[in-house]
């Protein structure tokens, strides 16, 4: 019986070093890159996505990228059906799916499957965030803690996205997700060989000094240029997934004169932070995971080469 195609996938905090890897694992492998990220599908969110570069995605095909308009929604169900069909493809041609990223959201529904929870509809959605410009997002995560009390716990208090997509859930089937997600299926973890990486320093200090330098350098780049364009447009808000991301809300908020440039900077700075925390806390419980530190154990940065042949030797081990 023939073996099951390997399917690579690089997991890893914000500003780990996920791109230059997984091109260099490209190269190696003779792979194909699929986006695991929630914000990399948008168009024109460029730099404060940390987009790979039209040079990096020339090197070799990168799929999830730049698919779909910021005014509209892009769900864990849509990254499923997507993913599903890259992997397909690219298998298909003999190559090797890498897919590439840190919303966990999506590898976790990929590996393990969707429960058949209710789409949200546009009614309940700005119900609850209208509720949230009055109250705030960590009131509405004391609500749901009273009806949904494991996904509240998982969840912190300002991560507006998930919090409002858990009480949309509750409002609609009176289920509360966490209910909903016991019951996931379709997922393609039998279905391929799969190896499944992490890449971070082992400081938590060097990553926060890798974010805050990222940031700065997207500020001098032109984010804030980036951000005007897209708040120019009449049919963008902060309500909409996409002007959620890290970033992009502190920039707007700054254009809308709503804070100074340096509490602008510093909030886009600990955001990034927390989002990286967040991830973290994913990895840390994630099963089956190899992780590819950047750090040495004296404190010192590994070279590229020296990674790429620490996560080569992982993909030579045997299954978990």
């Amino acid at each position: 019986m023939p073996s099951q195609p390997l399917v690579v996938a690089l997991m890893g905090p914000t500003a780990a070093g996920k791109t230059d890897l997984a091109l260099a694992l490209a190269h190696e492998l003779g792979g194909e890159i699929i986006s695991v990220d929630s914000a990399l599908v948008y168009r024109g969110m460029d730099l404060g996505t940390a987009k790979p570069s039209k040079a990096e995605q020339a090197q070799v095909p990168h799929h999830l990228i730049d698919i779909c308009d910021p005014a509209t929604a892009y769900s864990a169900a849509d990254f499923c059906r997507d993913a599903r069909a890259a992997i397909e493809e690219i298998v298909t041609r003999d190559r090797v799916p890498i897919l590439v990223g840190g919303t966990m959201l999506y590898f976790k529904a990929l590996l393990e499957g969707l429960s058949a929870m209710p789409a949200s509809t546009a009614e309940v959605r700005a119900q609850v965030e209208a509720e949230a410009c009055v109250i705030g997002w960590p009131a509405l995560h004391a609500q749901l803690a009273l009806v949904d009390p494991i996904s509240a716990a998982r969840l912190h208090p300002n991560h507006s996205a998930r919090i409002g997509r858990a009480l949309e859930v509750y409002r609609m089937s009176g289920v509360p997700m966490s209910q909903w997600q016991a019951t996931n299926s379709g997922g393609l973890l039998d279905q391929y060989r799969w190896c499944q990486l992490a890449i971070a320093p082992k400081e938590r200090s060097l990553l926060h000094r890798r974010i805050e330098a990222r940031f700065d350098a997207m500020l001098a780049g032109g984010l804030i240029e980036e951000v005007m364009q897209l708040k120019a447009r009449a049919d963008l808000h902060l309500g909409l997934p996409s002007m959620r991301a890290v970033g992009y809300r502190q920039v707007w908020q700054y254009l809308a004169c709503e804070c100074d440039y340096p509490q602008m900077r510093e909030a886009g700075i600990a955001a990034t932070r927390q989002l990286a925390k967040r991830q973290f806390t994913w990895l840390k419980g994630w099963h089956d995971l190899r992780w590819v530190y950047t750090q040495a154990d004296n404190g010192s940065i590994v070279p590229r080469e020296e990674i790429l042949i620490k996560t080569l030797q992982h993909l030579a081990l045997p299954p978990i």
